[in-house]
């Protein structure tokens, strides 16, 4: 089970991440913005967070001085995704931004494999990596079809 536990970790965000885009997306129709749906997201999210931390991790806050100042910004991240998805759903349909979103970050991902980027184990790319990569991107052109 350990060996599979990463997977189903892995399937439960895409399955939460194809939810939280119509969720977030009907938030910005239904109140007129991206960023302020954007906000009610993310204050959600903080205060689950928050509570999950306080009663089962407690990790104490002086360990953040340990991390590189690039590892400070992955929130900036979140906001651009959020608030980009929450603007495109709408207008492109839920399986086209999905499938935009995963080439872009497989795109993103192949390259900082390749270099071993941001803390990351050094993958080369590869012929095999590569034509994986294709199909991702022509099932774009095949799901907005």
């Amino acid at each position: 089970m350990p060996v599979l536990l990463p997977f189903l970790f892995a399937a439960a965000a895409g399955l939460c991440v194809a939810v939280q885009s119509p969720s977030n997306a009907m938030l910005a129709r239904s109140t007129g913005s991206v960023w302020f749906a954007s906000l009610v997201s993310f204050t959600g999210g903080l205060t689950m967070l928050v509570a999950i931390w306080a009663l089962f991790d407690r990790t104490p806050l002086a360990a953040v001085r340990q991390a590189p100042p690039w590892a400070w910004v992955g929130g900036l991240y979140g906001v651009v995704f959020v608030a980009a998805v929450a603007y495109a759903t709408p207008r492109l349909g839920l399986a086209v931004t999905l499938t935009v979103t995963l080439a872009a970050q497989l795109t993103m991902a192949v390259a900082l494999d390749h270099f071993g980027l941001l803390g990351l184990r050094q993958e080369p790319v590869t012929g095999t990596r590569l034509a994986g990569l294709a199909l991702v991107v022509a099932g774009v052109f095949l799901v907005r079809r």
